[in-house]
């Protein structure tokens, strides 16, 4: 069940050279540009850029392993 006023913006960090998903329910009388060049400056870059590496991450191990008869 999805919240009906729930707004997906996908802005880009020029830091991080990258979009990144932003959810938020603004006010009917919002200024999304202004809300949205505020939320990139507070963008963690660090935290972001580990979590795109631990995501795409392989483990060594994690092969397919064959059954021996």
């Amino acid at each position: 069940m999805a919240i009906p006023n729930v707004k997906r913006f996908r802005p880009f960090c020029p830091v991080c050279n990258s979009e990144f998903t932003l959810m938020s329910v603004l006010p009917k009388d919002a200024d999304v540009d202004k809300y949205l060049s505020d939320a990139v400056a507070r963008h963690d870059h660090k935290a972001f850029q580990e979590s795109k590496v631990l995501h795409f991450k392989v483990r060594v191990g994690q092969q397919k392993q064959k059954k021996a008869k």
